[in-house]
């Protein structure tokens, strides 16, 4: 087995040469690198320069590498590059955890199919009917990505045919195995052919995925990219609090910070949603998300805090996987996990793309020993700040800069980005640099507008038409 290693961004190869940084580097398809160019992909992150090549040459592997690291890019483009656009069979079926890191993961391979026509990907989750996903299943999709538990209803029920399958993916691992998906995920692997490339990618290296990727893999190369965060990017703080003062801190925190949008963590999703109601009514723009929320729900708070028209999402673990946020410029740890590693995934949320992050920690003095694994895991000393130290500013409030207006017409009714910003600013009374981003779906449409023009905008939308026709708005 080769292991290739990385540590802090500097990548440690064990083989005798450093693989280049640019994807031009790389035997890809023109069209591929015209995108990849267009997207703004400049050089390659370690886990991409690490796992590319071996992912271009069929071989299998299982890689380490946290949040954030690019791991999605490079599947995606090895799958891509791979496709035979031809053959309309499955060709490759990548499994996430959850819908939304499944959703993400779609969007990112269809920006980076644009300039391959026909590409088909389609993505089959559960929370959503499956009459349009049968529909969808009849056009036979060069590329499945979904969830272990509607996969395999779709396998039991031969709705989805994977006889001609060359790659599987298993995104995010270590989550599925946490949130209990072995036997759906052992289920699929008896039903996929034996002769594929498999790509495993865990954020973390328990004992249970190197049993799953000895029971599916072919001599994989390893590849870890032990990337803790680096202190001059994220500036940690921790907050040592009496167990009823969360409340009371978190507040002081935000009033004293101010970052413009943040993520506060929580253990449980009852503690979730009353954190987000306890700031809503000291005045702050909050959201929660976790595990109870319908398919849409979770859309419209992933969307509103995606395009800036909520300043605060109060979130547990599971929920935010997948969470893409590039510039977000805080996180709190309302409650310490147990598990340093889940820790480092969370603080891990903030300080990317090269901007600075802020990550700060409440905890209590029967928690300290969380704070001592932290310390071990990270190989650092905590910095610990009195509350008291927290200057407050009563009148501070985070209100969110952007509204999102939803339009009942998406994907499905032909629906593009291009024609909600045509409908905003055909009369010339709302500029484009007002509007900020649209996401469309299947069947519904997501625009961000600035806040003051929020209810010109949806006047404009609801008595005029997008692209001739009239639809259904609603300020959210």
């Amino acid at each position: 087995m080769i292991i290739i290693t990385a540590s802090k961004g500097q990548i440690d190869v064990t083989t005798s040469d450093t693989p280049s940084l640019l994807f031009a580097s790389l035997a890809l398809a023109p069209e591929l690198l015209d995108t990849i160019q267009s997207l703004d992909y400049q050089t390659m992150t370690p886990i991409q320069a690490q796992s590319l090549p071996v992912i271009l040459q069929g071989q299998d592997i299982l890689a380490q590498a946290k949040t954030g690291s690019g791991k999605t890019a490079a599947f995606a483009i090895g799958i891509l590059q791979q496709l035979d656009i031809r053959n309309y069979q499955t060709q490759a079926l990548v499994l996430c955890p959850t819908r939304e890191l499944a959703d993400q993961v779609s969007k990112e391979m269809r920006q980076l199919a644009r300039a391959m026509p026909n590409t088909n990907i389609l993505t089959l989750c559960g929370g959503k009917p499956m009459g349009p996903q049968l529909a969808s299943l009849e056009r036979n999709p060069h590329i499945v990505v979904g969830t272990p538990g509607r996969i395999l209803k779709h396998l039991e029920k031969g709705t989805l045919q994977l006889d001609a399958l060359k790659i599987l993916v298993l995104d995010e691992a270590d989550r599925m195995l946490d949130m209990g998906f072995q036997d759906e995920i052992s289920s699929i692997i008896q039903r996929v052919p034996e002769q594929r490339q498999t790509l495993l990618f865990s954020a973390t290296y328990p004992d249970g995925i190197k049993a799953i990727s000895q029971s599916i893999q072919n001599k994989p190369v390893d590849i870890r990219i032990e990337s803790l965060h680096d202190d001059v990017k994220i500036k940690q703080v921790f907050y040592e609090i009496e167990k009823n003062q969360r409340d009371k801190t978190l507040i002081a925190l935000l009033q004293h910070y101010q970052p413009e949008a943040c993520v506060v963590f929580c253990n449980r999703k009852q503690q979730c949603q009353e954190v987000a109601d306890e700031l809503n009514r000291h005045g702050f723009h909050a959201l929660a998300l976790h595990g109870d929320l319908d398919q849409r729900d979770r859309d419209e708070v992933l969307v509103r805090f995606a395009n800036k028209s909520t300043s605060i999402l109060t979130a547990t673990d599971v929920a935010a996987r997948g969470l893409d946020i590039k510039d977000l410029p805080a996180v709190i740890i309302y409650e310490v996990s147990p598990d340093p590693e889940i820790h480092i995934h969370r603080i891990g949320r903030t300080g990317r793309a090269g901007n600075e992050g802020l990550a700060l920690s409440l905890f209590t003095p029967s928690e300290a020993a969380k704070i001592i694994a932290i310390e071990e895991y990270q190989k650092t000393p905590a910095h610990i700040e009195d509350a008291s130290s927290l200057t407050a500013s009563e009148d501070f409030s985070l209100e969110p800069a952007m509204d999102t207006l939803c339009i009942a017409g998406g994907r499905k009714d032909k629906v593009r980005a291009g024609d909600i910003l045509g409908a905003l600013t055909a009369n010339n009374s709302i500029s484009g640099n007002q509007i900020g981003k649209i996401d469309i779906f299947d069947k519904v449409a997501y625009v961000a507008v600035e806040h003051d023009v929020a209810r010109q905008a949806l006047k404009m939308l609801s008595e005029g038409k997008i692209k001739g026709r009239k639809f259904r708005v609603r300020r959210l």
